[in-house]
């Protein structure tokens, strides 16, 4: 199992929400097999997504898919705040 988590700032929760509903066919055509997203307690204004695959490979390749097609264009990532932070997970032990 390989993660990917990614990490960023978002102007508005609802409004990035219907975005990645949006999004939904996409993660399922890349493989995506489950994903969670989590808010800090303390930070409204910050999301954190996991995504996780069978295989690095797919799951290296949705990151460029979400680099090329969602975070570089503004209409498909409306209320996205600054650069994502990700990084790509395998599970220890």
């Amino acid at each position: 199992m390989t993660t990917l988590h990614i990490e960023h700032p978002v102007t508005d929760f609802p409004t990035w929400r219907a975005a990645f509903d949006r999004f939904g066919p996409a993660r399922a055509d890349a493989g995506v097999r489950r994903f969670r997203i989590q808010r800090p307690l303390d930070d409204d204004h910050r999301v954190l997504v996991e995504l996780d695959f069978d295989e690095a490979a797919a799951a290296t390749a949705f990151l460029g898919f979400l680099r090329e097609v969602v975070w570089a264009v503004p209409e498909n990532s409306p209320a996205l705040a600054g650069t994502p932070e990700t990084r790509i997970l395998r599970r220890a032990g």
